[in-house]
C-alpha cells in the first residue's frame, strides 16, 4: 500500500556506513527497506529504528545473486507502494597481491560491488521513474581515487562505481532522477578481529588527524536524498576529512 512518505532501499544496511544511512534517512521521515545478508544485524537495526520518523522493512538477501533484486523491489512495493531513493552501499573488500589474485577472487568483488549496483538500479528503475523525483546514491571508495596496493579488484570496482554514476546521470536525467556518488574515506568503524584495517588507510591522514564517523558519511547521503540537492547530479562527493583533496 502506498504511503505519503518517500521510500528508500539501502543495501549493505545492517552495519557500519549503511546502518548510519538507514537510520539517518528514517530520521528524515523516509521509509527504509534495509537490505543485508546478516539476519541478526538486520534484527538489531530494526530494533534501533523503532522510534524514528520513518518506518523500516528489513530484507535479507545475497547480492551476489542476480535473482535477488526483483524480490527486494517486490518487497518494497508491497510494503510501501513506491521507491523514490536507492542507496547502493553493499560492497566486498579485501587485500591480495595482484600476482596471487585469481579470477574468482577478482569476480567476487566485482559481482557484489559493481554488478550488484547494476542489478539494483535495473530492478528499481521503473519505480524510480514513477517517483518523478528519484534519487540514486552510489557509495564509492577513497582508494578508487588514490590507488592502493593489493587491492586491484576493490580499486577497479569502486572506480567503476564513479563511472557508472556519471553515465547514469546522463541516461536518467530526462526521467527526473539524479545520480551521485558519495566517496567515504578514513571512517572509524568497528572491525572484526579477522578483518584488520586496510594497509592503505595507514598511508593517508585527515587534515584534523581525526577519523570520521559513519554519521558524517550518512549526512552527505541525506543531503543528496533531500530537496536541497535537486541541482546536484553526476557528482562524486568526498567525505574524507581532507585525506584526499583531488577532484
Amino acid at each position: 500500500m502506498a504511503t505519503g512518505a518517500k521510500a528508500a532501499i539501502v543495501t549493505g544496511a545492517a552495519s557500519g556506513l549503511g546502518r548510519a544511512m538507514a537510520l539517518g534517512l528514517a530520521d528524515d521521515g523516509i521509509d527504509v527497506v534495509a537490505v543485508d545478508q546478516n539476519a541478526s544485524a538486520l534484527s538489531a537495526l530494526a530494533t534501533a529504528m523503532t522510534d524514528r520518523r520513518g518506518s523500516v522493512l528489513t530484507h535479507q538477501a545475497d547480492l551476489a545473486r542476480p535473482d535477488a533484486f526483483d524480490a527486494i523491489v517486490a518487497a518494497a512495493q508491497a510494503r510501501f507502494g513506491r521507491i523514490d531513493i536507492l542507496v547502493n552501499n553493499a560492497a566486498l573488500r579485501g587485500e591480495k597481491p595482484f600476482a596471487e589474485m585469481d579470477y574468482a577472487a577478482w569476480r567476487e568483488i566485482l559481482d557484489v560491488t559493481l554488478d550488484g549496483a547494476f542489478h539494483c538500479v535495473k530492478a528499481c528503475l521503473p519505480a524510480l521513474r514513477q517517483s518523478g523525483a528519484g534519487t540514486i546514491v552510489n557509495i564509492g571508495g577513497l582508494s578508487a581515487h588514490t590507488g592502493a596496493a593489493n587491492r586491484a579488484h576493490v580499486v577497479t570496482a569502486k572506480a567503476g562505481i564513479v563511472g557508472f554514476t556519471r553515465a547514469l546521470a546522463h541516461d536518467l536525467a530526462a526521467d527526473g532522477i539524479t545520480v551521485n556518488c558519495v566517496v567515504p574515506g578514513l571512517i572509524g568503524t568497528p572491525r572484526p578481529k579477522d578483518k584488520p584495517e586496510p594497509a592503505h588507510h595507514l598511508t593517508h591522514q585527515t587534515i584534523s588527524g581525526e577519523r570520521g564517523r559513519p554519521e558524517d558519511v550518512a549526512a552527505a547521503v541525506r543531503f543528496l536524498c533531500g530537496p536541497g540537492a535537486l541541482y546536484v547530479n553526476g557528482q562524486a562527493i568526498h567525505a574524507n576529512g581532507g585525506a584526499y583533496l583531488g577532484a
